[in-house]
C-alpha cells in the first residue's frame, strides 16, 4: 500500500486552506506539508498497525500484520490452522470421604519428574498438591496393586527391593 497518495492529499489541503490568506502563507504551507510528511507518515503507519492488530483479535484463525518495505506498507494476512478441539479430560477418580484431617508429607523425585508433574498441574490449571493428591487417590483406588520391585530412575535394574522414604503425620 502505498501512502503517498494519502500525504499528497494532505499537503493538497493544508495548501488549499492557507491559499486565501496569500502566497507567503501558502510557500509556507507548502514548506510545512513537506517537513510534517515524515510525521504524517508515521502516524499512518501506527494507525494501519493498530488497525491490523484489532481485526486479528476478532479473526479465530487469522492475523493481520503490516509488513514495511521501503516507504510501502503491506497488509499481510496469515491464516493458522485451527487448534485440534482439546480432548475432555478423563473424570477425576472418586476421592475418599474427607476426616478433615491433613497431614503433612515430605516426598522426594528426581528433577525431571518434578518439571514434568509441574507441567502437567499448570495445564490442568491445578496445584502441583491437588494434582498429587489425585494421582495418589487413583492409584490407591485403583484395582491392580503397584508392581515391584520398584526401581528409581537412574538405579541400577536388580536393586533393593525395598523402598524408602520419610514420612511426618
Amino acid at each position: 500500500m502505498d501512502l503517498t497518495p494519502y500525504l499528497e492529499t494532505l499537503r493538497g489541503d493544508l495548501a488549499a486552506a492557507a491559499a486565501p490568506a496569500g502566497p507567503e502563507t501558502t510557500r509556507a504551507a507548502e514548506l510545512l506539508g513537506h517537513a510534517l510528511e515524515a510525521s504524517a507518515r508515521l502516524a499512518l503507519l501506527e494507525a494501519l498497525s493498530d488497525a491490523a492488530a484489532e481485526i486479528t483479535t476478532r479473526l479465530p484463525e487469522a492475523s493481520v500484520e503490516v509488513r514495511l518495505r521501503g516507504r510501502e506498507a503491506d497488509l499481510v494476512v496469515t491464516q493458522h490452522a485451527p487448534s485440534p478441539p482439546v480432548p475432555p479430560s478423563p473424570p477425576a477418580a472418586p476421592v475418599p470421604p474427607d476426616s478433615g484431617d491433613l497431614s503433612r508429607l515430605t516426598l522426594r523425585m528426581p528433577e525431571s519428574l518434578k518439571t514434568h508433574v509441574e507441567q502437567t498441574a499448570a495445564a490442568e490449571g491445578i496445584s502441583v498438591n491437588a494434582w498429587l493428591v489425585r494421582a495418589v487417590t487413583a492409584a490407591v483406588q485403583a484395582s491392580a496393586p503397584p508392581s515391584f520391585p520398584f526401581n528409581p530412575p537412574g538405579s541400577p535394574s536388580g536393586s533393593s527391593k525395598r523402598v524408602t522414604g520419610f514420612f511426618q503425620a
